[in-house]
């Protein structure tokens, strides 16, 4: 199983990332989580644009969904359209939200591109991939998810403040791809982010094999996101995401 980051920015791209999006391959099959805002570009750096097979989006917020609708041209309009239609795995009300997005009336939407299924806490198949959806804690409904294949495993914490289900959802994966939007300090918000010691301790309860903290907000400071993981009693390899970084989980 091959992880590349293509965008780990939080909230909006930056300088050297667009927002959040993650590309798993396993036999020749290509699974998308998170399509954030900038991600498409960086995305045909390593990847055709036709070569997605399904995506998995944790939650409706623009960072983490938005360049669906940019999907949605290349699909609908390409050279050779129509293209099959790629399945989604989102929250319920995506095809609503995202036509409003496109700006387009909710029939047909973008689902002349894209097949919709709505998510719920559960196991379901995706190619060759088994995908787990837990719920975290964030303002609007998210997803965590797990992909396995071969043995292997990688979680990927989408938005959430701190999390029981997140540690679930993570035990004994082979890397945990966890958000650290927030720089530690006292009297944290709830239920909305984490900071990279909260990060760390998740990993270090779950007993992940390595920590990758992403969705990393461009006005902080990337050495003081990693000094605060090193506080969080974590004692596996940590480290930054960045835009072009792949891991083979072998």
């Amino acid at each position: 199983m091959k992880v590349t980051i293509i965008g780990c920015s939080g909230s909006f791209p930056g300088p050297e990332s667009p927002a959040s999006c993650y590309l798993v391959e396993a036999e020749g099959f290509r699974l998308l989580l998170d399509f954030g805002s900038g991600s498409l570009g960086v995305l045909q750096r390593h990847i055709g644009l036709y070569d997605i097979d399904a995506i998995c989006l944790t939650h409706l917020h623009a960072d983490h969904c938005l360049d669906l609708c940019a999907y949605h041209v290349a699909r609908t309009y390409g050279p050779a359209a129509p293209y099959p239609r790629v399945p989604v795995y989102a929250p319920a009300d995506a095809p609503r939200r995202l036509a409003a997005a496109y700006g387009m009336p909710e029939e047909p939407g973008l689902e002349t591109a894209f097949a919709f299924t709505g998510l719920a806490p559960g196991t379901f198949e995706v190619g060759p991939f088994t995908v787990t959806a837990a719920m975290v804690n964030h303002p609007v409904e998210a997803y965590g998810f797990r992909v396995e294949h071969a043995g292997r495993s990688v979680a990927y914490s989408g938005d959430t403040g701190e999390s029981n289900d997140l540690v679930k959802l993570a035990a004994d994966v082979d890397m945990l791809l966890c958000e650290a939007s927030l720089v530690d300090k006292p009297d944290l918000p709830v239920n909305l982010h984490l900071s990279g010691r909260q990060a760390a301790e998740h990993a270090a309860q779950a007993g992940a094999g390595r920590l990758v903290l992403t969705h990393l907000v461009p006005w902080n400071d990337p050495a003081t996101v990693m000094a605060d993981a090193c506080r969080g009693g974590f004692d596996g390899p940590v480290e930054l995401a960045y835009s072009g970084a792949v891991y083979e989980l072998t």
